[in-house]
């Protein structure tokens, strides 16, 4: 059982888009202006749960967001916002089923109109950050003629980081590590997922 357990680890390991953290900053050196924490050659899951239960766990959201590939990022994010639907104004409440519709059928010229036309004004919500993201990552250079200036440089995932934390901004101090904790906890589970997606397609 523990060997088979290993081997798993190995294989998940392997599949990872980064695997460790040294390798996420070097392919994404944008992620050094979303936290100050340098990286190491630990696993990239390993220095994320250290950088969880560090002095700002709040880093380990923003490297989750470059450590997903930008799909399940978006996706990622789209359900943590979910969970906070109480929290949410109306604005966001629209957007999310675009997001959802988005990450479904992210090809569909439907589903990308009707994101380009609800990012087409700077975000000023959590889920308007994500809908930002998923235009990013669709057609970013088209994007880039309307886009302020201080957001060109930066990838899909500092919206997504930054989408995620708004509205982690709005849950109650007290009740605000724990859900941190659940939404990175979700992070990490579907890079592991992802990871052995595509190991299983490498083979």
């Amino acid at each position: 059982m523990a060997k088979l357990l290993d081997e798993s680890v190995a294989v998940m390991a392997n599949g990872l888009r980064f695997k460790t953290a040294r390798d996420l900053f070097a392919a994404c050196p944008a992620i050094a202006r979303d936290m100050r924490s340098l990286p190491t050659d630990q696993r990239s899951i390993e220095f994320c749960r250290d950088l969880l239960a560090g002095r700002v766990p709040e880093e380990a959201v923003t490297f989750c967001a470059y450590l997903l590939p930008e799909r399940a990022a978006v996706w990622w994010a789209h359900e943590c916002l979910s969970h906070l639907a109480d929290l949410l104004d109306e604005t966001d409440h629209q957007l999310l089923p675009l997001v959802h519709n988005w990450v479904g059928e992210p090809d569909s010229l439907r589903h990308q109109a009707a994101l380009s036309t609800a990012g087409a004004t700077p975000p000023t919500t959590p889920v308007g950050w994500i809908a930002l993201a998923a235009g990013w990552r669709d057609n970013g250079s088209a994007r880039a003629a309307t886009m302020a200036p201080a957001l060109l440089p930066f990838p899909a995932a500092h919206a997504i980081n930054a989408g995620i934390l708004a509205g982690l901004a709005r849950v109650a101090l007290a009740d605000r590590f724990t859900v941190l904790s659940a939404f990175v906890e979700m992070g990490i589970q579907m890079a592991e997922i992802e990871a052995l997606s595509q190991a299983a397609d490498a083979d």
